[in-house]
This record gives structure tokens, C-alpha cells and sequence, in this order.
């Protein structure tokens, strides 16, 4: 990650910005294209690769159980090696690595012990490990459903059958699904419990999946089932993280300015497209041009009603933008945000309101008055979500402080630099 001053004083727009942004290549897509080409029949290249802690982080641990990962270039290449021998996988703050690795891990004939950075001990995991005991693996973690654990490989999986609840992270989900063709009978997952968040994210995995032919039916709502197979190589080029482009887009909105995020692509099935709609509810004209997506910022943002369930990785980014607004907001149905790097409903109510906004943390949300900003330090708690609210924050009102803007290195490196240029 790129040193920056701490805190780091956040850049003022002082008129309107007009600006072009490419943005790095997506998080969710790198890894779960890495995790797939560890998989596959053959080797696979993985194009645009986003470089980041998070995705260096996943090829290392892929690299732990045997993988051969090239990452030297702007594309990356894999080769699958036989999963074997005892690994140690360092997690970071990455929820990808924590929760896509093990059940790839239980397919070596080691044992792979599994830790991150200190905060990742209280994020969940304990469903991935039920999961996996359920289906024959043996997983040793004293009983705390977090990290630090072990999951000890036979070579083999016997698969089939497995509920689940999923309603804290959808990548108990995805982190079934990537790995289930390589089981014996293929995985059958059934979520019980209450809506599963972010389903984007799970539709980006069964895409991902038929895309290399494996079979997924996922007509019955609330059910996965992976049919037993191989899992063909296939180069990716990975699209741009939309959800990184939240700040920028922001920008056009806080300075009544224009924005353009090159490459915005015309089907995804990135949660961050969303961004197009939140925008226009907010006042924003947004338009598709052949060079990407371009936005510009109103005279007055409007405060907006959203059930951000689906999307609530973008909450952070928005909830800046609703302190910023001429009206009210609500935001709601991101109760499992809490789980997410840090608390960020508590995180958000906190350092919005250490800034003078008026706000009430709900139990799954935010109610956001209109009120008079003024500078202070935003704390970021390791999370680059919380970072781009600081900054967003900050191009808007004068004296913003960003404490640990380097954290937004997790998905775009050099974040701060790039930001400071535009400004």
C-alpha cells in the first residue's frame, strides 16, 4: 500500500470537476477467477487482473496449496498442481480468501491452517466450517466458528447435500459453489434462515461457473445445486470494480461537476452497476457514452428511500453522499454490513456524526437529516469503504482528515494519489 500522511487531509473540490477515471480491474471477479483456475482442467489466464491485498493475498494462498500463479504481468497466469502437502494461508482482512479457500483446502491431502490480521477473528466464518464438516471434511477451530483454523484434507471430498444460513454474507454461498464441481457428488446448498445479502454476488459465481461448464441449477429460490464435474480452463478479462468507482462518481455529485468512469461495461453482474440508479434518485444525470458511464452532479442532492440489501458494500459511499443532501434519507435492509470489515452502520453513524451530521443508526440502516458539515478527523477502522466516505466527505467540506486512507489499497492501489490528482 501506498504511505500517506496520517491523517491525511482530505482534498476540497472548489468548483465543478470534470474528469475521466479507469479504474483497476474488479476484486470479486479477480479472486473468484483465481480460485476457479486453481480448479480447472488445464491452465487458465486471468486478464486486467486487479492488483491489490486482496488478490495477492488469494494467489499466495492458492500458491500455499499448490497452484503455480504468474502475477509478474497486467495478465496473470495459472496453472493447477496437485493440492497437496500442509500450507498456511494468511487471510489479511480479505472475506474472499477466508471463506473461497477452505473448501478448495479440503480437497489436499494436507492440512492448511488458516489466520489473518486481528479484526479478521471477529468477522463470521463458522458456516463455511459447518458447512464443510457436513460435507466429510474435518476442520479444527475450537469451537469459535472464526479464525485461526485448520482444515485437514483427505484428497478428496465426498460433496452432496448441505444447508446453510447465509443471511450474514452471500459468500457462504459462492465459496460452496466455486469449489463443488470438484466434489464427488457435486454440492447441493439450501439457505435457511433470512434473505441472503448481496445475491448479485452469488448470480456472479453461477455465471462464472456455466461460463467454464459446470452445470448449476438455480431455478428453486434459495438453492444451489452444482452438478459433479470437471471445471474447464478459461482466460477472463476482468471488468472494472464499479464499486471503486463510487468516490469518483460521488465527485461528480458533491461538485455539480462531470464525471466519466471508462469502460463502464453493458451487462455485468457487479453490484456496483447500481450505482447508475442510486445516482439518478439522487439528482445525478447519468448517461451511457461509448467511452463508459458519465455522470454530472445536480445543483441540490435529493435525500433518498433505498433498501440497499443487495448492494451494501455501495452504503458506505452513499450514506456520504446522503449527509451531503438537501433533503432526508433512509437507508435500510444492510443489517449484515456489520459483519463486514468493520461494523460499518455503527462505524458510519459514529464518524458521520463527529462531522455535524444529523443521524440515527437503525438496527438494519441510517436515517440521515440535512445538516451543517464541518471538518474533524473520519476514522476508517482498516476499511476502504469507510474511506471512501471520508473522501467523498471531504471534497465537499473544508478541514476533512482521513485517518489510514492507505487501507483503500485492499482494491485500489495508489487510491489516494489518483483522488489527489483529480482535485
Amino acid at each position: 500500500m501506498t504511505s500517506q500522511p496520517d491523517p491525511w487531509p482530505a482534498p476540497r473540490a472548489r468548483g465543478a470537476v470534470d474528469a475521466e477515471v479507469t479504474l483497476p480491474g474488479s476484486k470479486s471477479l479477480t479472486n473468484r477467477a483465481l480460485v476457479l483456475a486453481a480448479l480447472a482442467d488445464g491452465p487458465s489466464v486471468v486478464r486486467r487482473a486487479l492488483r491489490s491485498r486482496d488478490t495477492t493475498l488469494m494467489a499466495a494462498a492458492l500458491a500455499a496449496l499448490g497452484t503455480h500463479v504468474d502475477s509478474s504481468g497486467t495478465d496473470w497466469t495459472v496453472v493447477p498442481g496437485p493440492l497437496a502437502g500442509d500450507a498456511t494461508v494468511d487471510c489479511g482482512l480479505a472475506g474472499t480468501v477466508m471463506r473461497f479457500v477452505p473448501p478448495v483446502a479440503a480437497l489436499s491431502t494436507g492440512s492448511t491452517r488458516f489466520d489473518g490480521d486481528p479484526h479478521m477473528r471477529r468477522r463470521p466464518v463458522g458456516e463455511i466450517l459447518d458447512a464443510l464438516r457436513a460435507l466429510g471434511v474435518q476442520v479444527e477451530d475450537d469451537s469459535r466458528g472464526a479464525l485461526p483454523f485448520v482444515v485437514r484434507g483427505s484428497g478428496s471430498v465426498r460433496g452432496g447435500p448441505v444447508q446453510i444460513d447465509a443471511s450474514a454474507s452471500s459468500q457462504f454461498v459462492s465459496a460452496l459453489l466455486l469449489a463443488g464441481a470438484r466434489y464427488d457428488l457435486g454440492v447441493d446448498v439450501r439457505h435457511r434462515g433470512g434473505p441472503v445479502p448481496s445475491l448479485p454476488h452469488v448470480e456472479m459465481t453461477v455465471a462464472m461457473l456455466r461460463d467454464r461448464g459446470v452445470a448449476v441449477d438455480d431455478d428453486q429460490a434459495d438453492r444451489w445445486v452444482v452438478a459433479p464435474g470437471p471445471v474447464r480452463a478459461r482466460d477472463e478479462t476482468i471488468e472494472p470494480d464499479l464499486s471503486n468507482a463510487a468516490p469518483f462518481l460521488a465527485l461528480a455529485a458533491v461538485s455539480g461537476g462531470t464525471v466519466l468512469v471508462r469502460d463502464w461495461p453493458t451487462r455485468t453482474t457487479q453490484a456496483g452497476d447500481a450505482l447508475r440508479d442510486v445516482l439518478a434518485l439522487m439528482g445525478c444525470r447519468v448517461e451511457r457514452a461509448p467511452e463508459g458511464l458519465r455522470v454530472s452532479g445536480p445543483e441540490r442532492l435529493q435525500g433518498v428511500d433505498l433498501d440497499l440489501h443487495d448492494v451494501g458494500e455501495l452504503t458506505p459511499a452513499v450514506a456520504a453522499l446522503c449527509a451531503l443532501a438537501a433533503t432526508p434519507s433512509r437507508l435500510h435492509g444492510v443489517a449484515h454490513i456489520r459483519g463486514h470489515e468493520t461494523d460499518r452502520l455503527a462505524a458510519l453513524a459514529a464518524e458521520l456524526g463527529g462531522l455535524g451530521a444529523d443521524v440515527t443508526e437503525l438496527p438494519d440502516g441510517l436515517a440521515i437529516r440535512p445538516a451543517v458539515l464541518h471538518g474533524g478527523v473520519f476514522h476508517t477502522y482498516a476499511d476502504h469503504r469507510m474511506a471512501h466516505a471520508g473522501v467523498i466527505l471531504g471534497a465537499a467540506v473544508d478541514g476533512v482528515l482521513v485517518e489510514d486512507v492507505a487501507t483503500t489499497g485492499k482494491t485500489f492501489p495508489g487510491f489516494a494519489d489518483v483522488w489527489s490528482g483529480l482535485l
